[in-house]
């Protein structure tokens, strides 16, 4: 019962949904620190203005995101998406689902890779034991999803301090230089402010997968819970992107780890100790959990609403555990064309998509909306 008031209490209205937002964006973007190069860290002293625009954006979007599905009850993506697109809800879903599984994806090839190299489990062993915790996790529902995702982002916070405390601890003087110095030399062509701002940019609007994860939200009845909500999901979802950053800089410009597949495998190579490997192949495992679990179980609760919206008989948990479990079976399929192209050319075109079909319409009608929301209600709801 006290877990329960916990949860209900203001941990639930403030913290929660930055935790569930964080979940799905830790693995696929820190978990292996590939995102953080090829968004940021490559600029070199400059890369953390990318950083900053990613804070500054994922904190406003995610209150926008969350005082509107207050004001319009709207807990499932469809729902939302209905109140700032119209007929043109669908767009959104089928660029979601897309980078959804294009980020399950990305986790999928390179858990596999670690969990082998690290901890001696064979790939396709370590990848099918992680889809049927994701299959479990959707069988019991939402209750069960924000435990487990509660518990598994302080464990994950508490690995990546870790992490990054060792390389810091030895990688410190590197990273004054770099920073003292404006180096920039990774990159062959020209960098500015400018580039950085895009980069930011580009990063949030694909990690806005996380906007969906809506199932967290009933619990907000105010707009300052929804602001101060949304300042703590932005800062939940940039501290590690910050922290990974620092750490590369510890490197920079060394092409072996800005341009690994795993650079944060490298840079804990190059470290030393079997005990922080292995760790990290069980961290790495983790966040695929957490990342696949939080983004099917968004569509799993745009399916039940659809359901309900009809008519028809709601889907059982044991069909929400096989549609989880098939889901990510396709992506571990995908998972085979490669990480870096996967997260180079796919990231980057359903960023745009993201940007399109979302973040302008939720920056323009969906804050009209939000300010006059008896605006054209009848018609908005029409779909």
């Amino acid at each position: 019962m006290k877990l329960d008031r916990f949860f209900e209490g203001g941990f639930g209205r403030y913290v929660l949904p930055g935790v569930i937002m964080q979940s799905v964006l830790i693995g696929g973007g820190y978990a292996t620190g590939r995102e953080i190069v090829e968004y940021g860290a490559r600029l070199g002293s400059l890369g953390w203005i990318s950083g900053l625009t990613a804070l500054c954006g994922f904190s406003f979007l995610s209150f926008l995101t969350f005082e509107l599905a207050r004001v319009f009850k709207a807990y499932d993506y469809r729902s939302l998406v209905k109140q700032v697109a119209w007929k043109f809800w669908f767009l959104f879903e089928i660029v979601y689902v897309i980078l959804g599984m294009i980020v399950i994806a990305v986790m999928a090839s390179a858990t596999g890779e670690i969990v082998e190299q690290t901890l001696g489990v064979d790939y396709w062993a370590g990848v099918g034991a992680i889809t049927v915790v994701v299959g479990i996790l959707n069988f019991y529902g939402r209750n069960l999803i924000e435990r487990f995702k509660t518990f598994g982002t302080a464990v994950l916070y508490i690995g990546y301090l870790l992490f990054s405390s060792v390389v810091l601890f030895s990688r410190w003087d590197s990273v004054m230089t770099v920073m003292a110095a404006g180096e920039t030399s990774f990159e062959t062509e020209s960098v500015s402010v400018w580039t950085a701002v895009t980069l930011g940019i580009v990063y949030m609007g694909y990690n806005l997968v996380f906007a969906p994860a809506l199932f967290t939200l009933r619990r907000q009845s105010t707009r300052k819970e929804t602001f101060w909500s949304g300042m703590i999901t932005g800062v939940l979802m940039t501290f590690p992107w910050f922290l990974t950053y620092f750490c590369l800089m510890g490197f920079y410009p060394d092409g072996e780890v800005l341009g690994a597949t795993v650079p944060w495998l490298v840079m804990l190579e190059r470290i030393g100790g079997k005990f922080l490997i292995a760790l990290f192949g069980v961290v790495v495992g983790w966040t695929l959990i957490e990342t696949a679990t939080g983004i099917i179980h968004a569509i799993v609760e745009r399916l039940h609403a659809h359901t309900e919206q009809v008519g028809r008989p709601k889907m059982t948990h044991l069909q929400d555990a096989i549609f989880a479990t098939g889901m990510l079976v396709i992506s571990v399929g995908l998972a085979r064309i490669g990480i870096i192209d996967l997260i180079a050319k796919g990231y980057a075109a359903m960023s745009y998509g993201m940007i399109a079909v979302y973040i302008i319409p939720l920056m323009t009608i969906g804050v009209y909306r939000i300010l006059n929301p008896d605006w054209k209600s009848d018609f908005w709801e029409t779909s």
